[in-house]
């Protein structure tokens, strides 16, 4: 009986200690927006006080457009996340992006409000201050959420939407990144506070790619460091208990602006049968799926999923709402 105890006490000792140096080997403490800043807030970035926030935004291309496009973000990413849509519109377009509250450089909400209603006050709350009337707003993932929540609560401020593997709807995901099941837990969600390692920020990036081998060694460092932004990983489990699936489903059907759904066919986190509810619930809608793209094909592909948006353009000039 002693030789028992005393062997589980040196696998308890063993295992405490390779819990030390798993610990020591990943710190990660919170990194300034100063600091960040550096890499991640080259022109044209901006920080404007917004909503009680330094909202952290880029807007470029021709001030004249009169419906300007708005990109909104996914949870977890960054404005960065449009870089290729955003090069392929500006020539001729208005295009503006920001970081959501909780995320990116723009960091937590003042009031620890992640609710979508305050997500799409928020937007409204940026096209108020850019001045902007009505625009063409697109988004991915929560961003898209946020997207058509903006549309229901503000209809004369959205002339067209573009959701890209939107969420709204409960969904039941095939696969979720590891990081977004750790930071729901909330014994993982603790060691996560000051322990964050690159592999498992790596692991999540590539669970919602098509194509993991796409995933760059820059794109990893990219959603390393801004999870890192002081109080983003707070923020980010007060997002998930908070943002969720309301009585605003019930309003997708009440959206009547032309809409452009894409889709990835390998997306596992929100499945594209989601897709074709959205497409039978908005009446002016069409969706287009990519088959070899995963969650967040406006990153993997933007070259080949901008030219869709391009062509729901062209096929849909601006039309602006009194």
């Amino acid at each position: 009986m002693f030789g028992l105890l005393k062997y589980f006490l040196y696998l308890l000792l063993v295992l405490l200690a390779c819990l030390a140096i798993f610990i020591y080997l990943n710190q990660a403490p919170d990194k300034s927006v100063a600091e960040l800043s550096k890499r991640w807030a080259q022109p044209p970035s901006q920080f404007v006080n917004i909503a009680g926030m330094n909202i952290h935004l880029r807007d470029e291309g021709p001030k004249s457009d009169q419906e300007p496009i708005v990109l909104i973000h996914g949870t977890s990413a960054s404005l960065h996340t449009w870089d290729g849509w955003a090069d392929a519109l500006k020539e001729q377009r208005r295009v503006i992006r920001f970081d959501l509250p909780g995320f990116g450089l723009t960091g937590p909400d003042p009031d620890n409000n992640y609710t979508i209603e305050h997500y799409a006050d928020v937007v409204a709350a940026v096209l108020d201050e850019l001045k902007i009337q009505n625009c063409v707003l697109a988004g991915n993932s929560l961003g898209g959420y946020v997207s058509w929540a903006t549309a229901v609560r503000y209809p004369n401020r959205v002339s067209k939407l573009v959701l890209v593997d939107s969420s709204g709807y409960p969904f039941e995901p095939e696969s979720i990144p590891l990081a977004f099941k750790l930071s729901q837990n909330p014994l993982t969600s603790v060691l996560l506070k000051n322990v964050l390692p690159k592999s498992l920020v790596a692991r999540s990036v590539k669970n919602v790619y098509g194509n993991p081998d796409l995933v760059s060694d820059e794109l990893i460092d990219r959603y390393y460091d801004l999870s890192l932004r002081r109080g983003n990983r707070d923020a980010l489990k007060a997002r998930f208990k908070q943002t969720l699936p309301g009585l605003l489903v019930n309003k997708i059907n009440t959206i009547d602006v032309p809409t452009l759904i894409l889709w990835g066919a390998k997306d596992r986190l929100i499945p594209p049968k989601y897709a074709i509810q959205f497409n039978r619930d908005i009446a002016d809608s069409t969706l287009v799926v990519f088959d070899e793209l995963g969650h967040v094909p406006h990153e993997e592909d933007p070259q080949s999923t901008v030219l869709a948006v391009k062509k729901f353009l062209a096929t849909h000039p601006p039309s602006i709402k009194s």
